[in-house]
């Protein structure tokens, strides 16, 4: 009885099994966790450890007094916002400016990678990728600068030859039907190069070994993209689409903040334009506060709404 015990004893004090793998695996990869650390320090500092300021939201917030002696006044802020009556305005621009986004945005994202998959030149394609990914580089006080010089008002260079050509002045800057067009398609063309090369990255995974038994099947090249080029983008291309709608009440302020101007305010307000005077012209910053709040619980709610579409339609989704 007493050898039955100890044997007991001695088995408890081993190590278990799994222990011991885990603690293996960990030794294994220590040099992958070691790299893991700034990323988590920089996520910590800069993304979980700001969420504190959400308290802002609930309450009359006081620069002198700070978060923990401005007084809590729970959910008047956020009645501020909803009987505002810019509200609706604010939100239905910036809904229609982002859906214009997304869909004049990715749709050339797409189309410029497989023009640039089919090229076979390879210094061509090279030089293709590098004018189209340059304007990324570039701010937006930069492009709204050469916007300017092409469309200004009696100074542009397209509204001069339009006013020599005798066919009248044109104003497309102050234009409150042209300034929606205009962010798409400057959007399109500062961002497309950088977007396709994602999509270059994707169509680079396809295994090429189904394109060979296409061709032994006697598919042309568009039977290969219909049906092996777009399905290997169909991934990918939900994902990006994904994050898109969950950010779909951010309109792109810097872009939006540079171009608008006193004219187009009834097509161009949008709500980050709106929570920026709120917040720093107006020094209302439980209000501005409370309006991050909202449109991050509609990210969130956006977000888990496009994965379960997503994976109903075949795909793979965030999670």
């Amino acid at each position: 009885m007493a050898e039955t015990i100890a044997a007991i004893k001695e088995k408890s004090a081993r190590p278990h099994p799994l222990r011991q793998s885990k603690l293996r695996s960990f030794y294994r990869n220590r040099w992958f966790y070691l790299m893991m650390i700034p990323g988590l320090v920089y996520y910590i500092l800069f993304h979980y450890a700001p969420m504190v300021g959400t308290l802002i939201a609930f309450q009359d917030y006081n620069l002198m007094k700070g978060i923990w002696g401005s007084p809590w006044i729970g959910f008047k802020n956020f009645q501020v916002i909803f009987d505002n009556p810019e509200f609706l305005r604010i939100m239905k621009n910036t809904l229609i400016i982002s859906i214009y986004k997304i869909i004049g945005s990715m749709v050339p994202d797409v189309i410029l990678a497989l023009m640039l998959n089919e090229v076979r030149v390879r210094w061509f394609k090279r030089v293709v990728q590098t004018i189209t990914y340059g304007p990324y580089f570039l701010s937006w006080v930069i492009v709204y600068g050469l916007v300017f010089s092409f469309l200004a008002p009696g100074s542009g260079l397209i509204s001069t030859f339009v006013r020599d050509a005798g066919w009248g002045q044109i104003d497309l800057l102050t234009s409150e039907g042209f300034f929606r067009p205009l962010l798409v398609l400057t959007e399109i063309w500062k961002n497309t190069g950088f977007g396709a090369i994602i999509y270059l990255a994707a169509l680079a995974s396809i295994n090429q070994e189904l394109y060979e038994a296409a061709v032994v099947d006697g598919a042309g090249r568009w039977r290969q993209l219909w049906h092996i080029t777009l399905p290997g983008l169909r991934d990918v291309f939900a994902l990006i689409l994904i994050i898109r709608i969950g950010g779909i009440l951010d309109a792109g302020f810097d872009q939006v903040f540079i171009f608008l101007n006193a004219r187009v305010y009834d097509v161009g307000d949008i709500v980050d334009t709106w929570v920026y005077r709120y917040g720093f012209e107006r020094l209302e910053f439980g209000v501005a506060a409370a309006m991050g709040v909202f449109k991050s619980l509609i990210g969130l709610i956006l977000v888990i709404g496009a994965n379960r579409l997503a994976k109903k339609a075949g795909g793979s989704g965030i999670w």
